[in-house]
């Protein structure tokens, strides 16, 4: 969805909905926007595919990409969860460890 950020939700505010992330599909729609008008855009906030950075950074080349929080907070959040996993699988290590440690003692 290509939006008109100044129309504050306003008549106008949609510019162009584009269903799909196929690159040519959404090449398509963006060259029917004047170059002039494409060189006006400031920001681009985008999600993580690839081909969406390199459609934004070719067909508006002045503005800035940004990635948008949602998945910015879904990357971080398996992130967090991998580690998380990481520490508690070494915790239960180390308390059977000790659990080990204290049978052998006992059993001396």
């Amino acid at each position: 969805m290509l939006t008109n950020k100044s129309r504050k939700g306003r008549k106008g505010t949609i510019e162009a909905m584009i269903a799909g992330t196929k690159a040519d599909k959404v090449i398509g729609v963006i060259e029917k926007i004047a170059l002039k008008k494409r060189n006006l855009v400031q920001e681009i906030t985008l999600d993580m595919a690839g081909n969406m950075n390199l459609i934004a950074k070719k067909y508006f080349p002045n503005a800035t990409r940004v990635t948008d929080r949602f998945h910015v907070k879904k990357l971080t959040t398996k992130a967090l969860q991998e580690i998380r996993i990481k520490y508690r699988w070494e915790a239960i290590d180390q308390e059977n460890n000790g659990i080990e440690k204290e049978n052998q003692i006992s059993n001396l």
